[in-house]
């Protein structure tokens, strides 16, 4: 029988070097899992970088690539997390066209409904920007899209942090430094 695929994000923090990238998603790459998505950013720490990635997986699938992403030369640490771990948040961007906005006041009222933001507005579009949980980028969307008004929609990849007080790697790094 097949486990069940959940979703997981992997966080790898990593020197910044080129090529580290191609790296990290070969393995996915080589194991046949596809990644939802990708965000790389410089993070707390002075030289590292912080990839956060996101993919369906079964548990043991998601523990071989993590442990084989930390096996890379470059990568100081690599961890994988259920969503429940972790405080988690994208940005969804909606060009909509200014002419039906403005025919229909119900498309404003939904916006606000969704604690969305008008950040420009000109003869021809309006841009609006909503940050939050996947889900809530998603859903409105979807409904926006209903009202025919979505002229351009994308959405940034995931970021988060861990709940706990410390990120994994901050951990790790004080106990190196301790070992030397």
């Amino acid at each position: 029988m097949e486990d069940k695929k959940e979703f997981y994000t992997l966080m790898v923090y990593s020197e910044n070097v080129a090529g580290i990238l191609n790296q990290i998603t070969a393995v996915f790459t080589r194991r046949q899992v596809n990644i939802e998505s990708l965000n790389v950013s410089a993070s707390s720490i002075p030289g590292v970088h912080k990839y956060t990635i996101t993919a369906w997986s079964d548990e043991d699938q998601i523990e071989k690539i993590t442990k084989q992403i930390e096996k890379k030369i470059d990568v100081i640490k690599a961890n994988y997390f259920k969503d429940e771990q972790l405080f988690i948040r994208e940005t969804g961007l909606y060009k909509l066209s200014t002419e039906k906005v403005l025919e229909n006041p119900e498309i404003s009222r939904t916006i606000r409904r969704y604690d969305a933001t008008i950040t420009e507005v000109n003869p021809t579009y309006v841009i609006v920007m909503k940050s939050g949980k996947t889900n809530d980028i998603i859903e409105l969307f979807r409904v926006l899209d209903a009202f025919g008004c979505v002229l351009q929609y994308t959405r940034s990849g995931r970021i988060a942090v861990t709940r706990g007080m410390q990120e994994k790697v901050s951990e790790f790094l004080e106990e190196r430094e301790s070992n030397e």
